[in-house]
């Protein structure tokens, strides 16, 4: 009999998951965040701490719970706004006038 990770690793697209859980979504969310809601279902299962220890029907119960959180931060907000992403955490940063003059004037005279 093979265990709830041995047929987790068989997945591989967000819509797999949801349809292997049960769960219904939008496929028009799902088209724009699959990699973004695979992305936060592997946080949040990290911040839980992982599977070990649960029961397999309890395993199963708290993989679905997840991945049905996971699929909801998308519904209503994007990938930018969710910050799932490294590229999207980074902090906004300011290019000083002085700055874009020297680089200007450096290419102009290249």
């Amino acid at each position: 009999m093979e265990t709830l990770m041995d047929e987790l690793q068989k997945l591989s697209t967000a819509e797999e998951f949801l349809n292997y859980f049960g769960l219904d979504f939008d496929p028009a969310v799902v088209s724009v965040s699959r990699l973004h809601i695979l992305k936060r279902f592997n946080q949040y299962l990290a911040r839980e701490g992982g599977l070990e220890g649960l029961n397999p029907g309890l395993a199963r119960a708290k993989c679905a719970e997840l991945l049905a959180r996971a699929y909801t931060d998308f519904v209503h907000s994007s990938g930018v706004e969710q910050k799932v992403f490294k590229v999207f955490q980074q902090g906004v940063q300011r290019v000083s006038l002085d700055s874009l003059r020297r680089s200007l004037g450096e290419a102009s005279h290249a």
